[in-house]
């Protein structure tokens, strides 16, 4: 019997994980700390709700389909808000709005691909890439990164096969919150360039970026869309995961293949969404200013504070944007010591085994800690927990 896709695809990680959760009981005194999931947790704005809220009772459009490749208005200013950061030439015509930035990703790769064609995923990888390349039959092929969680374009170089389609880089990384440097990406760009591939860049998380000023100068480049393709997210900065309002940027010639996938899984993003990402972007630069400034003050306290847990053996492997990666001295897979952190801890976390091919032994040592619903106080109690774990020590 010959398996669909689907079933030969792993299940998804936060829902799995998210089944440990049965049947346990959390004592008053350590309710359940969940760093599983990477997104906000609180709500939009107040101000940002109105906007949706007058958008789905004033305006009828909003209730029906709209362009596929998303509202004008939204194109148009987040190509002139990358243009100001990148201090490139992007128009509307490079930007495509996606639902969510995985759709994005799903479409770049409907774009590129062919049957049994390769696309090169740095390790730990994102698992929703690894699985969406396994669901479209094309093969991942996974780039080792280096004890600083970087990958490395000489490596990468001796992946690359007649079969290649793409590079798939994510930064700052999910899952480990490791930001690339500039001149790595734009060796990353040159390599994919010189082969004829394309460069995925995944920025999702650029606007927690440590950072100030442009994480990268690859649209100053004047033909920059003949490599690239560009991925955001809207979601993380606006809070509106709920919503899926993600965007890929491209050449207009891929833009139109795009569109032919779009039109077929989603037919258009939702309106409301799209209203309240444009407000947001043309209204909210302080309050997401603001928001940027704890994420960093969350990501110094996992800093500051993890010398507790580097006394019992723990490794701080990589940390920034919504992540901290570690290493744990357990002698047990991370895939038992995930689940075993559920019951005696009431943590629920990801074990690097879900970002790593089964062949990478790293994984089984490694953890991922999604902070960003955390505050500083939250952090230390986390790392009180995780310092109480039996490690022998």
């Amino acid at each position: 019997m010959i398996l669909s896709r689907t079933a030969t695809t792993f299940a998804p990680p936060v829902m799995e994980a998210r089944r440990w959760l049965e049947g346990v009981c959390f004592p008053g005194d350590r309710p359940l700390i969940n760093v599983s999931q990477a997104a906000p947790v609180d709500p939009p704005p107040d101000a940002l709700r109105q906007v949706m809220a007058d958008v789905a009772l004033g305006r009828d459009d909003a209730h029906l389909y709209g362009p596929v490749l998303g509202l004008p208005e939204l194109r148009e200013e987040l190509a002139a808000q990358t243009s100001r950061i990148y201090r490139g030439v992007i128009t509307s015509g490079h930007v495509g709005i996606t639902s969510g930035c995985n759709q994005a990703f799903a479409a770049a790769i409907a774009s590129l691909c062919a049957e049994e064609d390769e696309v090169i995923l740095p390790t730990p990888w994102y698992f929703n890439h690894k699985m969406w390349l396994d669901m479209s039959g094309v093969k991942a092929v996974p780039l080792k990164t280096n004890a600083a969680l970087l990958p490395e374009p000489e490596a990468a170089e001796r992946l690359i096969t007649p079969r290649t389609r793409a590079i798939a880089l994510v930064s700052p990384n999910n899952p480990a919150g490791v930001e690339y440097p500039s001149a790595l990406i734009r060796a990353f760009f040159d390599l994919a360039r010189r082969h004829g591939i394309a460069l995925i860049l995944d920025e999702t998380y650029r606007d927690f970026h440590g950072q100030s000023g442009a994480p990268h100068a690859l649209f100053e480049d004047a033909d920059w869309d003949d490599t690239l393709i560009h991925l955001y997210s809207f979601s993380k900065a606006y809070r509106l995961t709920g919503h899926r309002v993600g965007a890929l940027v491209t050449s207009p010639s891929r833009l139109a293949e795009v569109e032919k996938f779009l039109d077929t899984v989603a037919i258009c993003p939702g309106q409301i969404g799209q209203h309240a990402a444009l407000w947001g972007m043309q209204n909210l630069g302080q309050w997401l200013a603001g928001e940027r400034d704890e994420i960093l003050a969350r990501r110094a306290a996992i800093e500051t504070g993890f010398p507790k847990l580097a006394a019992r053996g723990w490794t701080l492997l990589g940390s920034g944007a919504y992540f901290a990666y570690m290493a744990h001295p357990l002698p047990t897979s991370s895939a038992e010591l995930a689940p075993r952190l559920v019951r005696d801890q009431s943590i629920l976390s990801l074990p690097g085994t879900m970002f790593c091919p089964d062949t990478d032994s790293d994984g089984a040592r490694q953890l991922r800690i999604a902070f960003a619903n955390l505050d500083t106080v939250g952090i230390g109690v986390l790392f009180d927990r995780l310092a109480a774990v039996d490690t022998g020590v």
